[in-house]
């Protein structure tokens, strides 16, 4: 099954991330339905790279297109599909003289697709792991729930209460000649008083329900969706918080239409200390007040700030375009096109994007019909005064709200981003998206690196996790995050209270290198992402052990046993492996390959290495030392499907090419 098959087969909450995914024009949903083997088939992070090969898969593509076009031609109900395509290859040849751009474009894609196939599983994972917590998410949902049916039922209520109210005044205006008004009037007024208490003990259980919603729910939600921005497999999805505020906010409408109308019965009738006099102001004010807090809260930023070749969120490139989605958790068709979003970039300073900085949120934009506005092509401004990778940014969206006689103006804004103007200053930008992420829950604090707080180990190994398991589909093992900790802190009964700062992390070379802690894991992220993934999801990579934990754990085992782990003196990232063997004596002793790095994996996959290293033993006869990996799995058992080399029929190659390259060592 192909990867576009199987993004189709997600649940709503993921299919549509896919679908918002191709809500851009970079590279249209229809060519990727159509050429999904073909595209899946190609290797565009090499084609990236790589001109000559970024130039062939260009060509091959364009005539892609025409097989495709002529396909369409020859059936009858696909004359839009052929006409689409004919415009997405002239769209295309834009990119005739840089078409690693496009390689570099298609990559992205593919990679936030896998990235969404990945969270998808995950949530699986963890829906299956962690029923408490989920069943303790259900059950504060089914009283969000529970709360907002009792509240429309009793404004339901409210309308017969207030169909009594009016009897009474006919009944006082058709018996007054008659002279027993006063019975009449001490109903009318009871019946008053009791719609009036009505309303305000209504007003409790909505103010109730305000406070769950906007102190509770839609806090809770910013901070999975700060956290998601990082990698943590939350559920960002607005469904529900949409439903309930536009619920709870239609009930508001209503009882300010109630409490308009009592102006029509005061018209009609009223007498000493009539309680609609007295009351009904403070009331509407209520009203009015919790309306217009409800639409100020649901007015949020439901995409933040990425660019399509970007590190991550909310790391921008001057010149460069990136997108946005705002959303209005208050659903109502009469508002569709009618509320204006203008944007600006931290609007007390002189700070400019470029692009179409107003939209009108409307449906059409969200495939569940809500009111979005997606700013697809703005462009960050080309220059910068302060140091960029710790100076953050607030993009802020302003709209004004008209409807039923409230006007109400909002505004709201993205989490900080950071903006560079080149490419090499994305990986330190990434690590102050990280570390604001993890410890800010004020998306308003964008001076948070003038004192930036220390992190503790447990918050900042739950971080790293997730680093890898956005990059290789799998998070770090409680070993992992042991072997990490002891280098930091050293040997400790229990890290939760070690903390470690702002500057170790990102500004101080580890001991004996000239390289910072982040630099060192990023390499090994990047190393992960592009090499290794599928190695590092099926745990045959051990990854961080110590060297003294390494052999004693080997030095336990039979003789071949080996393990992968990552270097800890390479910059930019490097995997090796150490086995064991055993002397005529039966003493054991542990070998270690020099580590490879990206270099060597653009040349040859790591699982080829291992099937094809040799080395050398007496009269240079050549041995392959590598028999089990850790503690006892079969190497072919454990590598043999991600082996490249195929033999007879299976491998095109064979007639042309009777070589192989090996790596071979002196022992």
């Amino acid at each position: 099954m192909t990867q576009w098959e199987r993004l189709q087969q997600l649940d709503t909450v993921y299919s549509q991330r896919a679908f918002d995914l191709y809500n851009r024009d970079e590279f249209p949903m229809e060519v990727r339905h159509y050429l999904a083997h073909w595209i899946e088939g190609q290797d565009w992070e090499r084609a990236s790279r790589d001109s000559s090969r970024a130039a062939f898969l260009f060509q091959v593509l364009l005539e892609n297109l025409d097989n495709q076009f002529s396909r369409f031609a020859q059936e009858k109900d696909s004359f839009l599909l052929q006409r689409n395509f004919r415009r997405y290859k002239q769209n295309f040849q834009k990119y005739q003289e840089e078409p690693y751009t496009l390689a570099t474009i298609i990559n992205w894609f593919l990679v936030k697709e896998r990235e969404i196939l990945n969270d998808a599983e995950l949530a699986q994972q963890v829906q299956a792991l962690q029923v408490q917590p989920a069943a303790m998410e259900l059950e504060s949902q089914r009283q969000v729930e529970k709360s907002l049916k009792d509240l429309k039922t009793k404004v339901e209520v409210c309308v017969c209460e207030y169909t009594h109210v009016c009897v009474c005044v006919c009944l006082f205006v058709c018996l007054f000649k008659n002279m027993i008004h006063c019975f009449i009037l001490r109903e009318e007024n009871a019946s008053r008083r009791n719609f009036l208490s009505d309303i305000s003990a209504m007003l409790d259980a909505a103010d109730v329900l305000r406070s769950a919603l906007i102190d509770e729910e839609l806090v809770d939600w910013k901070w999975r969706q700060q956290k998601s921005c990082i990698g943590a497999p939350d559920d960002t999805s607005l469904e529900h918080l949409e439903k309930w505020f536009t619920q709870i906010i239609e009930c508001m409408f209503q009882l300010q239409k109630f409490l308009q109308k009592l102006d029509e019965l005061v018209g009609k009738m009223t007498y000493d200390n009539d309680p609609i006099l007295v009351r009904k102001p403070p009331l509407k004010s209520r009203v009015d007040t919790l309306l217009t807090h409800l639409i100020k809260s649901s007015f949020v930023v439901e995409t933040q700030p990425s660019m399509p070749q970007g590190r991550g969120p909310l790391v921008l490139r001057t010149n460069v375009q990136f997108s946005v989605k705002v959303r209005l958790l208050y659903k109502v068709s009469e508002l569709n096109h009618v509320m204006k979003v203008t944007v600006s970039v931290n609007k007390f300073r002189k700070f400019n994007v470029l692009g179409t900085l107003s939209k009108a949120l409307n449906m059409a934009e969200s495939m569940n019909g809500g009111m979005v506005a997606d700013f697809r092509h703005l462009v960050s401004p080309s220059s910068l005064s302060l140091s960029v990778t710790e100076e953050l940014h607030r993009i802020t969206f302003q709209t004004q709200f008209d409807y039923q006689g409230l006007s109400v103006p909002l505004e709201t804004s993205s989490l900080p981003v950071v903006v560079v103007s080149n490419s090499s200053q994305q990986q330190s930008a990434w690590a102050s998206v990280l570390w604001f992420n993890m410890l800010c829950s004020d998306s308003k604090n964008v001076k948070f690196f003038e004192t930036s707080p220390a992190a503790t180990w447990p918050q900042f190994g739950e971080m790293l996790s997730w680093q890898f398991l956005s990059c290789g589909k799998r998070g770090l093992d409680n070993d992992q995050l042991e072997t990490l900790a002891i280098k930091l802190f050293g040997k400790q009964q229990s890290y939760d209270s070690c903390k470690i700062s702002w500057t170790k992390f990102s500004k101080e070379n580890l001991p004996d290198t000239n390289f910072t802690l982040w630099v060192w894991l990023d390499g090994i992220l990047t190393l992960v992402k592009l090499y290794l993934s599928d190695l590092w999801s099926d745990g045959s990579i051990m990854g961080f052990v110590s060297k003294g934990k390494e052999r004693l754990l080997l030095k336990k085992k039979q003789n071949g046993t080996f393990l992968l782990r990552f270097s800890e003196s390479i910059k930019d990232g490097g995997i090796t492996f150490s086995w064991v063997q055993y002397a005529n004596d039966g003493t054991p002793s542990v070998q270690t390959v020099k580590p490879f790095t990206s270099t060597d994996l653009k040349q040859i996959a790591l699982p080829d290495i291992l099937c094809d290293f040799w080395i050398m033993v007496a009269e240079n006869i050549p041995v392959n030392p590598l028999c089990y990996l850790y503690p006892n799995t079969p190497k072919d058992q454990a590598f043999g499907k991600y082996y490249s080399e195929k033999t007879g029929e299976e491998n095109p190659y064979l007639k042309y090419l009777k070589t192989k390259l090996v790596f071979v060592s002196k022992k």
